[in-house]
């Protein structure tokens, strides 16, 4: 359930279009986890936009997770994979393979992306997390109409004469 504290998908009029546009980039680049400028160029276009896009990640842990540096940030659902996937093939390896690699070469492995379904399941969720939002805040404005009509009758009293 929402708190009285207002919902970081209403912070911004474009913040669902972005939880959107980063799951699909993050869930599918070939790497998981890059800084904030590298996440903006891929995303936007823009590397300029870094703090933007940190905004975006912090305020979205139900999607996103930084690193311990707070300096690089990933997509949650694919952090929960091994650390199996070729950027270079595109091949998930063994972690026997991965364990003969020299350091240079595990620069190359990251976790793999996330399949057309498991996106999916991601983009519905923060579909429904806005949609639930912008309910709690209609839920939120009901006294709004009694204040008004309450005043309005009150003025019209008093106008009359009271």
């Amino acid at each position: 359930m929402l708190t009285n504290k207002k919902s970081p998908y209403l912070k911004e009029a474009t913040r669902l279009a972005d939880v959107i546009a980063a799951i699909q980039v993050m869930g599918t680049y070939k790497f998981y986890k890059l800084d904030f400028a590298a996440w903006a160029d891929r995303i936007c276009g823009q590397d300029t936009q870094a703090d933007h896009w940190k905004a975006v990640f912090k305020d979205h842990p139900e999607f996103f997770r930084l690193d311990q540096s707070r300096k690089k940030a990933s997509l949650a659902w694919r952090r929960t994979r091994q650390k199996l996937y070729n950027v270079d093939t595109e091949e998930k390896i063994t972690r026997r393979a991965f364990d003969q690699l020299s350091v240079k070469e595990r620069e190359r492995i990251s976790r793999s992306p996330l399949s057309s379904e498991d996106i999916g399941t991601l983009l519905n969720t923060a579909v429904e997390l806005h949609s639930r939002a912008l309910a709690h805040q209609r839920e939120q404005r009901w006294w709004v109409t009694v204040v008004v009509t309450l005043l309005v009758a009150f003025i019209g009293y008093l106008s009359k004469g009271g």
